[in-house]
Order: C-alpha cells, then sequence, then structure tokens
C-alpha cells in the first residue's frame, strides 16, 4: 500500500522521528533516523482486506525469518489487522506487545493510511510511544 504523504509524514513528524515531513518516494530517508521500512507482502493494494489471510501469513513468517536475522531493536507492523494475521495474534492493542521475536520488541501501531479509522492524534500517540522506547534505549 502506499501511503498519502499527509497523514504519512504528520505521523513520522510529530512524534520526533523526521524533522520534516517526507513525501511517501522519500521513505528511503528514514533509513537517515535508524528505521527501515519492508513489506508484509509485495503487492500493490488500495487496502489491507484485499490481501488473503495465507499471503499475509506467509509474509509473516519471511519477516519473522529477517527480522531473526538481524535482530533489530524494535519492529513495528502497522495495523492491527495485519499483525493478526501475520503473527496468528488475535486482540492485539496500539502499543508494545508482550511478545519478543528473538531479541526484538514488537508493536502495533495505526496505518496511516487515508482509510485508517485512527485519528492523527491517536496516530501520533502511538508512534510517540515507540520513538520514546526507542530513544531510552539508545
Amino acid at each position: 500500500m502506499r501511503i498519502p504523504a499527509t497523514a504519512s509524514g504528520r505521523s513520522s513528524i510529530r512524534p520526533g522521528f523526521t524533522h520534516e515531513q517526507l513525501l511517501p518516494e522519500q521513505e528511503q530517508r528514514l533509513l537517515e533516523t535508524g528505521c527501515g521500512i519492508t513489506m508484509l507482502v509485495e503487492r500493490p493494494t488500495i487496502q489491507a482486506s484485499e490481501l488473503a489471510g495465507a499471503e499475509l501469513r506467509d509474509g509473516g513468517a519471511r519477516l519473522q525469518e529477517k527480522v531473526l536475522r538481524y535482530q533489530p531493536r524494535a519492529l513495528a507492523v502497522l495495523g492491527k489487522d495485519a499483525f493478526q494475521k501475520a503473527f496468528r495474534q488475535r486482540n492485539v492493542a496500539w502499543c508494545e506487545q508482550p511478545q519478543l521475536l528473538g531479541e526484538t520488541r514488537l508493536w502495533v501501531l495505526p496505518n496511516p493510511s487515508g482509510l485508517n479509522r485512527a485519528s492523527l492524534e491517536e496516530m501520533v500517540a502511538a508512534y510517540r510511544q515507540l520513538h520514546d522506547w526507542l530513544q531510552n534505549k539508545a
């Protein structure tokens, strides 16, 4: 899914991840902040409901392998439904998750897609929790 510049940029700049609003085509600049981006499923969709559960589970398995190999401090999955299907979990909240993946902390954050039900304030609060956790663990 492509993320609209307005929601994506505001949800990354307001919690402090970036100093300026980034356009979707500038996503590689997130690497300058110590953050990377990957996808669970490598095909474009308009909304997450277009993805089959098996696609998300397969993508989750590939992502788990990648995380176990590189061991980042945190993995944030955007969207509860995507996380629940990819990692076979139920009833997750927008926040740090209780389980680890190796040494990696798992987070579920609202997807800044224009189709998201979360308000900008809810998105910023969730992203700020991750930002603050990362700053405290630096």
